[in-house]
């Protein structure tokens, strides 16, 4: 296949997984938004996690918070867990790897505060381990996955919030849950602000 078809097939592919996402996840995105809303009302914090893409998208959904989205406001509390390289190496090399998430909600998190846990298979040990801390912690959990949602769909609470995306490959997945990060932020801001950022 040429180079020019092969971004073509990218393309068609991303937009075919984001419309039949779409369907099976709207409901769920909705309320995700309304709970993280809520928390901030509540004067509570969003923490987020994740590894590799998913540590990237979690800093920058905590980015559009903390400086702004579409709408002039101001900073809204959010901290991702992917960033101090000094702490995710002291925890990794005292403790272990799994840790990293887990030890840092312990010591920040606190009800109202949620967690934006993010893992496109479900199976990242370590967000999985965030997830049972923020539970400890008396907060509520929201999660992006994929596939058949992994370890993480066995571990969620009464009022936690998964979204699924239904597909199997890890880049159609993150695509997906970029699309899900703005959506949220968009709920956020409109739940607080009212009115439209378009």
């Amino acid at each position: 296949m040429d180079p020019v078809s092969r971004v073509k097939e990218h393309f068609a592919e991303s937009i075919a997984t984001k419309q039949a996402a779409v369907e099976t996840i709207g409901e769920s995105i909705a309320a995700a938004g309304a709970i993280m809303a809520q928390c901030l009302l509540d004067d509570g914090k969003i923490l987020s996690c994740g590894n590799g893409g998913s540590a990237g998208d979690s800093q920058h959904f905590s980015s559009e918070l903390l400086n702004r989205f579409e709408m002039e406001r101001p900073g809204l509390p959010a901290m991702a867990l992917t960033t101090d390289s000094s702490t995710l190496t002291s925890i990794s090399n005292d403790y272990a790897y799994e840790e990293i998430f887990s030890k840092q909600v312990r010591a920040l998190g606190k009800s109202p505060d949620v967690l934006l846990a993010i893992s496109t298979s479900g199976n990242s040990e370590n967000v999985c381990r965030a997830i049972a801390a923020a539970h400890e912690r008396g907060m509520s959990v929201v999660a992006l996955t994929g596939r058949d949602g992994g370890k993480m769909a066995d571990l969620y609470n009464e009022g936690d919030v998964e979204i699924r995306v239904p597909a199997a490959r890890t880049a159609r997945i993150q695509e997906v849950h970029l699309v899900v990060i703005h959506c949220l932020c968009d709920l956020i801001d409109t739940t607080l602000l009212g009115g439209s950022a378009t």
